[in-house]
């Protein structure tokens, strides 16, 4: 099963506060201790919603707001992507956050992601074949563009 574990956005995350030296040591310990399990497929931080957008659809019809937005605890910090046997186990990694983050005063919430059998019937062979197929080359155009 893969997880996102997600941290919440405060108000020094959206003032673009950048993170101290003890905590990204801190943080860096943390993934490392992830990769070495073997759960941690992708992590990384965002900047602040002042440098973003969200396009909202209307009647099928799109409109761009641009950043920043207002209601910052509902907002996304970073992420991590962990793929574990149970919720527990994701919410077991969640738990060992490291607490120098904002002080200890942060909140991390934990998502699980579809997987195709989640799908059901509607899920077609066909479907899960042409998605296969992008998984595939987005991951070889992602390895080209690295060289």
């Amino acid at each position: 099963m893969r997880f996102m574990i997600l941290r919440k956005a405060d108000k020094d995350t959206e003032a673009g506060v950048m993170p101290s030296e003890p905590l990204l040591t801190v943080m860096g310990q943390y993934m490392e201790e992830m990769t070495q399990a073997g759960v941690l497929l992708a992590a990384e931080g965002l900047q602040a919603s002042a440098k973003g957008a969200r396009v909202r659809f209307s009647g099928g019809k799109p409109a761009v707001i641009d950043g920043p937005f207002t209601e910052t605890k509902e907002l996304i910090a970073g992420f991590c992507l962990i793929q574990v046997n149970s919720k527990q186990e994701a919410v077991d990694w969640a738990k060992r956050w490291p607490a120098l983050d904002a002080d200890g005063e942060t909140e991390i919430e934990i998502r699980q992601v579809f997987e195709a059998e989640d799908f059901g019937p509607e899920f077609t062979p066909e479907l899960r074949e042409a998605e296969e197929r992008m998984r595939t080359q987005a991951e070889q155009l992602a390895n080209d563009a690295k060289r």
